[in-house]
Order: C-alpha cells, then structure tokens, then sequence
C-alpha cells in the first residue's frame, strides 16, 4: 500500500498535471488509508494549486491552465466532502465567515481555497462569490450578523476597494461588529494596517489561523 507521503505527493502532482480523473482517485485512495483529509488538501491538492497559481504569476501557465486546475481539486474535495460534513458535524461551528472577491475583479482560486479551509475548520461559510460589490459585503454583514467579513483582491487596482469596506461598515455603524479580514496577492500586512482591517491572510492555512485566533 502506498504510503501517505506518497498518496499526498500524488494529490498534488493530480492538481500540477490538470487531471481531474488522477485527483479524484487519489482521494478515494487517502480515504482508505485513513488519511487526514485537511492534511491532503492542505499538502496535497492546495500545494498544487499554489504552485499553479505562481507559475500563471510568472506568466508560464494561462488562465485556461488554472481553471483546469482548479476542476481537478474540486473533483479531488468531491471524494472527500462527505468524511469532512461527518467529522464537521462532529464539532462545533466556531462561527460565521462571509467571504467574496472584491468587486471588480473575478479571479477566484485563492479565495475558494481560503473558503473551503475555513469550511473544513469548522467554519460556516458564506462565499459570495467573485466581483462582488461592496454594498452586498454590508448587506450581507447587517442580514447575518456573521463574525468576520473577509475580502479577497488579486490586482492593486481591485485591492483599493478594500477601502470601502471598512468605509461603508463604519456608515452603516457596523463596523465594530464584526473582524475585516483582507487577502490576495498585491495585498500585505501594510495594506491592512493602513486601511483598518483586523486580520491579513497571507495564505490560506495563515488565514484560517489568523481567523481562529481573533475569535478565540
């Protein structure tokens, strides 16, 4: 049998090489051997996935490439979802987390990441979606009453949207209701500093932890 080193290595190799059919077969196979399924998403399919999304960066890989990718780990989390709802039921919601990609901008893979590793934690999710406006942000915010309100940019002139965020939860007299987290690739510590927002996910095992320990 192979081991879980192995099984994990393959997880992300599926996710490199676009292949759905190789992803999912890799999580039937991790089920079997009692593999953790945070730890192969995490090590797996989203160390895969990042590396996808560095070389698209660099300009090596295209969009195409990306989305294919992105298929490939959905068809692997497919397998898994249900061993995650059972052992989610398992433990206790720690609390509500609305996420989108900020208006403007439609890139979506390192949010859905950061989706559905706060999902796994134990985290009720409500994902917006991609090219969100911001007026849905504090909608959303006053309709749910959530704990955090997180905000993905993967572009510097997305990214100053962020700002009015933080503006429009202060009109709205919101804002100390709930934690502003920001994330995405031109965004830093800096950034969230400068605009007000509680917490930046720099990556998405970061984000899921940074989220915990705000809310502990």
């Amino acid at each position: 049998m192979a081991s879980k080193e192995d099984i994990i290595a393959r997880a992300k190799d599926a996710i490199t090489e676009f292949d759905d059919e190789i992803a999912a077969e890799v999580a039937e196979e991790a089920l079997v051997a009692g593999i953790d399924p945070v730890e192969l998403i995490e090590k797996g399919f989203t160390a895969g996935m990042e590396e996808v999304g560095a070389k698209f960066e660099q300009g090596s890989l295209f969009l195409p490439h990306v989305l294919a990718a992105a298929e490939a780990m959905n068809a692997g989390i497919e397998v898994i979802k249900p061993e995650m709802e059972r052992r989610k039921s398992q433990t206790k919601n720690l609390g509500i987390v609305v996420i989108g990609t900020i208006e403007g901008d439609i890139h979506s893979i390192g949010k859905d990441i950061v989706a559905s590793m706060l999902n796994i934690a134990g985290f009720k999710v409500v994902d917006l979606g991609r090219d969100v406006p911001i007026k849905t942000f504090v909608e959303k915010a006053k309709e749910i009453k959530p704990q955090v309100i997180a905000s993905s940019a993967l572009m510097t002139t997305t990214m100053v949207n962020q700002i009015q965020i933080e503006e429009q939860l202060k009109e709205a007299g919101i804002r100390d209701q709930v934690k502003t987290m920001v994330g995405g690739a031109p965004v830093t510590q800096d950034w969230a500093d400068k605009i007000g927002a509680d917490i930046y996910g720099e990556s998405a095992t970061d984000s899921v932890n940074k989220v915990k320990a705000a809310l502990l």
